[in-house]
């Protein structure tokens, strides 16, 4: 079926340009796809293909977040399915109420189109001296708040500290993507060093992480921050769902994500046998977990040469801060949006439907300090791009993803109205139904201050 729009002049169908036929999903068909070979060629330090389950089935896609070329995906819509495949606008020129489900009348490829040359270029000089920039500042705040020994410049100083293992943490992720520099070795030096220096597996998240873009919006495959379904989440106690939906509890999730993942979800990441992990990356999870035990040993040959409670202030209570930023960045980058916003499973998902869903957030004078990684969409759909270009890419392609795209709320010098936004969302997306293709959070009205439900 042609996709077509109406007219606001003559109130008439017209057919829409053939490059506007709305795609389902944003990747081939699975029979479109050759199988990739088990030992696909590996760029940036990661795969750049594996096998994923879904439902019991073995589905190839793109490594996402591997160094990888992307390429123009589409699945034509079938004769007969009309569903989301008409723009249009009534005579008295008032649009119809936009539906974030919809199929988009865009790809994946007309999006990378939008977007100039020179933001998918890597200049390694200038990742680094984002590194430099991040560690002077960590040393020189550490140096300081010794020097002062003070308790009105500690709590000053948790915050700034923490802010910055936070900024730390981004660039270790950029490494993990690629996006950092095309070579390997270094994405890989450069990511252990800042990760274990956070007590962070590099190898051990940054597979994980490959994994939820490779499914992000997917209601079961996601792996970070994905929905309970509601069977699952009525078979948690109700002490588990309490601290996982009220503040401050959630904001402390991230070292307990490490060890055992989410609810439903099992393995760890810093066992190579963990079922996070393929056969052929247990070398890397041993690596990144042997340094993370040798940064724990740092911290404690630290505790006997400073004290215990040096160590704490200098290093402990700045690491909970950034586990602070890490569960609130992450989080609001998939819920708290005030309109209702889907979650796929089967035929539904595609990788462009869910990346579409991710939103992106102003963090006012943090913005620059965390390296712009609330401009979440376009890092989503093209993970390998680097941080410097995510503001300029984003703008390039507004005018393709159109409605798509939700303009952030504009912060103030500091993000302060995101902890409304996080505390509203916990209080109202708890699950989704178990059935359906296309789900939106249900609320438990013991822990919701609002009978009706609102979207994350």
């Amino acid at each position: 079926m042609a996709s077509r729009v109406l007219s606001s002049e003559r109130c008439v169908f017209r057919p829409l340009p053939a490059a506007f036929s709305r795609p389902k999903s944003g990747l081939r068909p699975p029979t479109s796809l050759k199988p990739l070979r088990s030992d696909c060629s590996r760029g940036g330090g990661l795969d750049l293909c594996r096998p994923v389950g879904l439902g019991g089935r073995r589905e190839w896609q793109l490594g996402v977040s591997a160094l990888a070329r992307m390429v123009p995906f589409a699945e034509e819509m079938k004769d007969g399915e009309g569903k989301g495949d008409r723009v249009a606008s009534g005579c008295d020129g008032e649009e119809e109420a936009f539906d974030p489900a919809m199929p988009p009348p865009f790809w994946l490829a007309e999006i990378r189109a939008a977007i100039p040359k020179h933001c998918w270029e890597k200049d390694p000089w200038r990742s680094m001296s984002y590194v430099v920039r991040d560690v002077v500042a960590v040393f020189g705040l550490a140096a300081a708040a010794a020097f002062l020994d003070n308790w009105i410049a500690w709590p000053l100083y948790w915050v700034a500290q923490g802010t910055m293992f936070w900024a730390l943490f981004v660039l270790g992720h950029d490494c993990g993507h690629g996006s950092f520099s095309n070579n390997s070795k270094l994405n890989s030096v450069v990511g252990h060093l800042l990760h274990s220096s956070i007590l962070v597996p590099y190898h051990g998240w940054r597979i994980s992480h490959r994994t939820h873009h490779q499914n992000h919006g997917h209601a079961e495959n996601d792996e970070s921050w994905h929905p309970l379904s509601e069977k699952l989440y009525k078979s948690l106690d109700s002490i588990t769902q309490k601290l996982r939906f009220t503040m401050p509890y959630p904001l402390f999730a991230f070292p307990l994500y490490l060890w055992a993942r989410s609810p439903g979800k099992t393995g760890t990441h810093f066992h190579p046998s963990s079922d996070l992990f393929l056969p052929n990356e247990k070398k890397d999870v041993i690596t990144s977990t042997a340094c993370w035990i040798a940064m724990v040993g740092v911290l404690a040959g630290l505790a006997c040469l400073m004290g215990p409670l040096q160590v704490l202030k200098l290093y402990g209570i700045p690491y909970l801060i950034f586990v602070m930023w890490l569960d609130l960045v992450t989080y609001l980058h998939h819920h708290g949006h005030n309109e209702k916003l889907p979650w796929y499973r089967g035929k539904e998902w595609s990788y462009l439907r869910g990346g579409l869903t991710t939103v992106d957030r102003d963090y006012g004078w943090i913005n620059n300090i965390h390296h712009d990684i609330g401009t979440h969409v376009i890092h989503h759909l093209f993970p390998q791009m680097p941080h410097y270009h995510l503001v300029e890419a984003t703008e390039a392609a507004k005018p393709v993803l159109g409605k798509y795209y939700r303009e952030p709320v504009k912060s103030g010098p500091l993000p302060l109205h995101l902890f409304g936004v996080l505390a509203k969302s916990l209080a109202r997306n708890h699950y989704v139904s178990d059935t359906g293709d296309v789900v939106y959070y249900q609320s438990d009205d013991r822990l919701s201050d609002a009978p009706e439900t609102e979207s994350h």
